[in-house]
């Protein structure tokens, strides 16, 4: 299973800081290791800080995003003779050494990323943005007016969502969410997608990414782009002289076209699927 990942290094690529990255099936974006990277690194499923050289401000840039609230794990990237200054104030969840091989590297990556995940539903509610997932109630909100779903629908949103920006096959998503036993094809995953982003309307719809010849993920949002959406919706506003269709009448529509409710199970929700 293939993750995205942000390493934070002033080298141009993974290969010459962990060598191991670029035999694996991870997607690895490579930025400069400054403030800025708090804003990039919510969008992600792990950091690795390169702490190779500069142990300071390694340092200082690793308790920044443990402290900043990204809700992402970190990884520090050090020489052997560095181990030694690693603590615990680093506030990292793991450490690799430069010369660390594949398997050990993904297999630190799987690990670590799933049970961030587990966190996240022990925890409570699962919060992305401006949507908040309640596993006890089955309910999910988004900016605080609940969704109408489907049992299923309501399970594929909260599957995606605390996985969030990590990528699932469709085969993937019959199988954590439908169950093993379900014997439909994947276009059963492609309907419930169609269906979520409808319900999620249009300023929301591209929390649900697809990724070509692949599968789906969640696009966790950045505080930047949730910013800038606002800017755009009131500059529209202001120059149509008008506010934007109440919330009331888009949710009347959305329940028109679907008759899904409240995410409660129902016995009678049909499966829409066809041979792959």
């Amino acid at each position: 299973m293939s993750s995205d990942l942000l390493l934070l290094s002033n080298e141009s690529d993974c290969e010459s800081v962990l060598p191991a990255l670029s035999l694996l099936p991870h997607r690895v974006r490579v930025i400069a290791p400054d403030s800025s990277a708090m804003v990039t690194a919510s969008g992600h499923e792990l950091v690795v800080v390169d702490a190779r050289d500069n142990l300071a401000n390694a340092r200082n840039l690793c308790r920044m995003l443990s402290s900043g609230g990204a809700g992402v794990p970190v990884f520090a990237v050090v020489n052997e003779g560095g181990l030694v200054v690693v603590n615990a104030e680093w506030g990292v969840d793991d450490v690799l050494l430069p010369t660390a091989g594949p398997a050990e590297v993904d297999a630190r990556i799987r690990l670590r990323t799933a049970q961030r995940g587990a966190e996240s539903v022990a925890g409570g509610p699962v919060t992305v943005g401006d949507l908040v997932i309640e596993d006890e109630t089955y309910t999910a909100r988004l900016k605080g007016k609940a969704l109408e779903l489907t049992y299923k629908e309501f399970e594929l949103l909260k599957h995606l969502a605390t996985h969030a920006g990590r990528v699932f096959t469709r085969v993937q998503l019959l199988q954590e969410v439908w169950g093993y036993d379900f014997f439909g094809g994947t276009r059963t995953v492609d309907v419930h997608i169609r269906r979520l982003r409808a319900k999620l309307g249009p300023e929301h719809e591209a929390m649900i990414g697809t990724v070509r010849s692949v599968g789906y993920k969640f696009v966790r949002p950045s505080r930047t782009n949730r910013d800038a959406t606002g800017s755009r919706r009131a500059d529209s506003a202001a120059q149509q002289g008008a506010d934007l269709p109440p919330l009331a009448e888009q949710e009347s529509d959305a329940e028109a076209a679907d008759s899904g409710h409240h995410g409660l199970p129902r016995q009678a929700e049909r499966e829409y699927s066809a041979p792959q």
